[in-house]
């Protein structure tokens, strides 16, 4: 069933107004009709079955569903060069993750616009949408890795400050003697935080930084991953923790 998401101001007792783009959506782009059914989320833990009438669907009951990992994960990701930033929302979304930070390291080629976060925000809701996910990603504004750590700058505190249960925090390394990230995760699983690095990997002096700051060192595997794989492989660990 085709799903939409919605602003909560959009609801009103029992209806959900439609917007002009949604309205344009749901009558021309998937050619639905008057009484068909819809589902409509807010994208951030709720969803509605619509029974679909002229400019507003009527909720016919609210759907509840576990298709959310049982703790919040937030990826810390290096810029890759060109598009690939795209596939990592895509994915990710997929995967289960609740917040990206796109990081700008050392060795970033990438320097992100405006229109750049708000299209991934798109590929974001599009890709909670199509995997039936109850909540949509937030995708925070690029920051400087060094900022991260830094008191007033960072959405990383604010982030940790703002948790009950507290993160275990991971870095993930391409090289060296490291614990494997699945082996941590089997130590106990909670919320997580983890940073993946740049093509060329993150320098000695941010994984320096990022253990002074808590992080524990992990490797993805024995083979060197892209910098577009290796989020993914590692909400792939953790989704298959969380089954």
């Amino acid at each position: 069933m085709q799903r939409i998401v919605i602003n909560l101001n959009q609801k009103e007792d029992h209806k959900i107004a439609f917007n002009e783009e949604q309205y344009h959506y749901i009558f021309r782009v998937l050619r639905l009709k008057i009484d068909d059914n819809l589902i409509a989320m807010d994208g951030i833990g709720h969803a509605w079955l619509l029974q679909i009438k002229e400019d507003y669907g009527l909720v016919v009951k609210e759907i509840i569903n576990d298709s959310e990992l049982s703790f919040d994960v937030t990826l810390l990701i290096a810029l890759p060069k060109g598009n690939g930033f795209d596939d990592i929302v895509r994915c990710c979304t997929e995967l289960g993750v609740k917040t990206i930070i796109p990081v700008e390291s050392e060795r970033s080629l990438l320097k992100p616009s405006a229109n750049k976060l708000q299209r991934w925000r798109k590929i974001a809701q599009e890709a909670a949408e199509q995997s039936e996910r109850l909540i949509v990603p937030q995708i925070l504004e690029p920051v400087k890795f060094p900022d991260l750590f830094h008191q007033e700058k960072s959405p990383l505190l604010n982030l940790l400050n703002a948790t009950i249960n507290g993160y275990n925090c991971y870095i993930c390394l391409a090289r060296g003697d490291r614990e494997n990230f699945l082996q941590a995760l089997e130590k106990g699983a909670k919320n997580i935080i983890i940073a993946t690095g740049p093509e060329g990997g993150w320098t000695e002096k941010e994984v320096e930084l990022a253990i002074k700051n808590n992080f524990t060192p992990v490797s993805l595997g024995k083979r060197v991953l892209r910098a577009i794989t290796a989020p993914i492989c590692a909400m792939s660990v953790i989704s298959t923790v969380d089954n």
